[in-house]
C-alpha cells in the first residue's frame, strides 16, 4: 500500500492532485479538512477555518502531533488500498507516516494571488475572505515551534516532490506523472 501525503499552501491546487490520483489511478482519497468537519459538527461550532485550527491544535494536543493523521491512516489500511492523505501540516505526521507504509510526501505551492483567485472561485467555507485574511490565515499555519500546531514550511521543506501549479491543469498533470514517472 502506497500512501502519499498531501501538502501545501492556501489554493494551491492540493485537491486538484488529489482528485487526479482518485480518477486516474485509483487511490482512495482521506482528508483531514474532512475530519475536522466531522468533528466541528459533532462540536456544534461553525464550519470556518478558525474552528478546524482549533479543535486540530486540541486533538493534537489531546493526544499526539499525527493524531489526525493516524486516524485517517488507520482507514486507509482498513481499505488495503492505494491512498492519499490530504492536508499534512504537522512535522510529527510526516514522522509518523514515514513509519508506518511507503509513504510519499508531496508538496503543492503557487504565487498567493493565483491561489487566492483559486479559493475565491472554489467558494468553500473557508474560501470567503479578503485577500488579507487570507494571507493571514496562511502565514498563522506557516511557522510554529509547538509540534501540534501547523507547520507548512516544514512540511513543505521535507516534501520528495513539490509542484509548482502557477500554471494550466495540464501543465500539473505532466508534472505529477513525471513523478510518477509514466
Amino acid at each position: 500500500m502506497i500512501i502519499i501525503g498531501i501538502t501545501g499552501t492556501l489554493g494551491a491546487g492540493k485537491g486538484t492532485v488529489v482528485e487526479y490520483l482518485k480518477e486516474h489511478y485509483g487511490f482512495a482519497h482521506f482528508s483531514v479538512r474532512d475530519f475536522l468537519k466531522e468533528e466541528v459538527a459533532r462540536r456544534g461550532m461553525p464550519q470556518n477555518r478558525d474552528s478546524y485550527t482549533s479543535v486540530a491544535n486540541e486533538l493534537r494536543a489531546q493526544h499526539t502531533p499525527s493524531y489526525i493523521v493516524d486516524c485517517l491512516y488507520e482507514r486507509a489500511a482498513a481499505q488495503g488500498t492505494n491512498a492519499i492523505i490530504e492536508s499534512i501540516r504537522t512535522p510529527g505526521e510526516i514522522d509518523s507516516l514515514s513509519r508506518k507504509s511507503d509513504f510519499r510526501l508531496w508538496a503543492v505551492d503557487a504565487d498567493p494571488n493565483i491561489r487566492y483567485q483559486r479559493a475565491i472561485l472554489r467558494n468553500s467555507e473557508t474560501d470567503q475572505v479578503s485577500y488579507e485574511t487570507f494571507i493571514a490565515n496562511e502565514q498563522r499555519e506557516m511557522t510554529s515551534t509547538d509540534p501540534n500546531k501547523q507547520n507548512l514550511s516544514e512540511c513543505i521543506r521535507r516534501a520528495d516532490a513539490l509542484f509548482s501549479n502557477n500554471g494550466t491543469i495540464e501543465e500539473l498533470y505532466r508534472q505529477i506523472q513525471a513523478i510518477l514517472h509514466l
